[in-house]
């Protein structure tokens, strides 16, 4: 499966303690938890480029599966981490003691 589209985010877990561990304020994770992102994401083999909006907010990440890059986080600050693939539709993202899972089901 190609991960190369764009997607608008349907559902998310745990969004407020996740986003407390990276260091959101109480307000911009209220103000974020019902905001629907837009994720466009270009593949190509293990490299992948990723633009991600949420409100106001662009983040662009690139990262090869497998090693070790630099992603900025929501706060702005930017922090080393490994996604790795799990199947053919989950990236999963270990960053501050963190994990974080991208789920593609459906079209």
């Amino acid at each position: 499966m190609s991960f190369t589209g764009k997607y608008e985010l349907q559902s998310q877990e745990n969004f407020e303690p996740f986003m407390k561990a990276l260091g959101l304020p109480d307000d911009q994770i209220q103000k974020g938890k019902d905001i629907k992102s837009i994720s466009e994401i270009v593949q190509d083999g293990k490299k992948f480029k990723i633009t991600v909006t949420t409100g106001p907010k662009v983040l662009h990440n690139e990262f090869t599966i497998g090693e070790e890059c630099e992603m900025e986080m929501l706060t702005g600050e930017k922090v080393k981490a490994v996604v790795q693939m799990e199947g053919n539709n989950k990236l999963v993202a270990n960053l501050k003691g963190l994990t974080s899972v991208t789920e593609l089901n459906g079209d």
